[in-house]
């Protein structure tokens, strides 16, 4: 009896060291201490593994474009109802434009609570502002934005694409063949994804290499601020609109961990893009729904980018002196619900935003931008993942709305 008990204890050590060792978010954990410990111990060796999580996220951006015309396109001529894909769209961009102008306001109230401007200032120095200048001025334009914004230019050509397929002719053939392609195209994802290790590895690694965990006590308070805003935000707001629906937060955001700990450690929230809306279609939510409000979300509906933004704005306010009024806060909030929505698709464009904001107010001096050099990157890996998680509650709303989500499933995906 003893040695039946002693056998059955050692297969079940056997059968968890084998489920953890299979399990991609274990090896991802891994990777991203291992990224933090190079960077930290042997900077000039983390920042060479920059390339490393570069081109792991190239590799996934490659499927975006395909992954969001296929789903898209399938989902509208798969609906027959050109009316109701009208509707989902009128309603993602109003829940969008709502809960963004909340988290904008929540990031400015926060900042005057916290004040993370109040620093000391010792040892900073600016950089050379015109960059910063120049590019509010002269680059930033909604239809600059659009042709270099390729997600953007593929959302667009899939919906045409989509509301034209309804009135083919052979549109079920084309369908079958555009299945098909989509397969395939998960398929190759799918091996993809097993590189996510490495990915994150060479991010993490190049983060702390490059910018060290010393030079961000300055900055500390405002990273701490903007990360304990998206908690709140998270939890509280997004949270509570799930509530209503009856689902909790933190169910959600255990089934999307993977993701989660993709974009933490590639600081990049396209990484997770193709595999979250997979796992929205398991969960419940429609294909149709998934494959509009995902894709459209990432230009529109950039929670985690608009707290940051918000905040930006206060502490460089806050750094100079500068009193606002409250017309003048009301005004940038006003001025953020419109340029946030040109913050995605392009590297460092929140540099650009916050730039073109600043213009418009003729109050705080730009070049004061160079004092967020130091903290952007860490706290880039918190609008990511806000954003993503901003995205899955907003599918899961819609999914809802429509009455077009089948019985929650949130058990854990194997592929294998």
């Amino acid at each position: 009896m003893k040695q039946s008990s002693s056998i059955n204890r050692e297969n079940l050590k056997k059968g968890i060291f084998a489920l953890l060792f299979s399990n991609l978010t274990f090896w991802v954990l891994i990777a991203i201490i291992a990224g933090i410990l190079l960077g930290h111990f042997s900077p000039a060796n983390g920042v060479k593994m920059e390339i490393i999580g570069k081109t792991f996220v190239d590799i996934i951006k490659l499927f975006i474009g395909p992954i969001i015309f296929l789903t898209i396109v399938l989902g509208i001529s798969s609906m027959g109802d050109l009316k109701k894909v009208g509707r989902i769209g009128f309603k993602a961009l109003l829940y969008f434009e709502i809960v963004s102008t909340i988290a904008l306001t929540i990031g400015i109230a926060v900042a005057y609570f916290f004040q993370p401007g109040k620093i000391d200032r010792t040892g900073l120095a600016l950089q050379d502002p015109s960059k910063f200048t120049n590019a509010a001025s002269e680059n930033f334009s909604w239809l600059q934005f659009f042709f270099s914004n390729f997600t953007l230019q593929v959302l667009v050509a899939a919906i045409v694409t989509g509301v034209l397929l309804n009135f083919y002719k052979k549109r079920e053939q084309t369908i079958l063949v555009l299945e098909r392609f989509s397969n395939v195209v998960f398929l190759g994802l799918k091996y993809v994804m097993y590189l996510a290790p490495l990915g994150a590895f060479g991010g993490m690694a190049y983060t702390i290499g490059k910018f060290g965990l010393a030079t961000l006590i300055p900055l500390g308070k405002l990273m701490l601020s903007v990360y304990l805003t998206m908690f709140l935000f998270v939890f509280i707001i997004l949270g509570g609109i799930l509530r209503y629906y009856k689902i909790n937060i933190i169910s959600i955001l255990k089934y999307i961990k993977e993701e989660l700990l993709l974009v933490l450690g590639t600081s990049s929230s396209e990484a997770a893009l193709p595999s979250i809306m997979v796992k929205l279609e398991r969960m419940g939510c429609s294909k149709s729904v998934v494959g509009l409000v995902i894709p459209t979300g990432y230009s529109f509906n950039l929670d985690g980018t608009s707290i940051y933004l918000s905040m930006s704005v206060i502490f460089l306010a806050q750094l100079y002196d500068v009193h606002l009024s409250f017309f003048e806060i009301l005004s940038i909030i006003g001025i953020l619900m419109i340029t946030s929505k040109g913050a995605a698709g392009v590297t460092g464009s929140g540099f650009i935003v916050l730039a073109s904001t600043l213009t418009a107010l003729h109050k705080i001096p730009v070049e004061g931008l160079a004092f967020l050099l130091g903290v952007d990157k860490f706290m880039s890996e918190a609008r990511a993942i806000t954003n993503l998680i901003g995205n899955s509650v907003a599918t899961i709303v819609i999914s809802k709305s429509e009455f077009d989500f089948s019985e929650l499933n949130l058990e854990p995906v194997t592929d294998n």
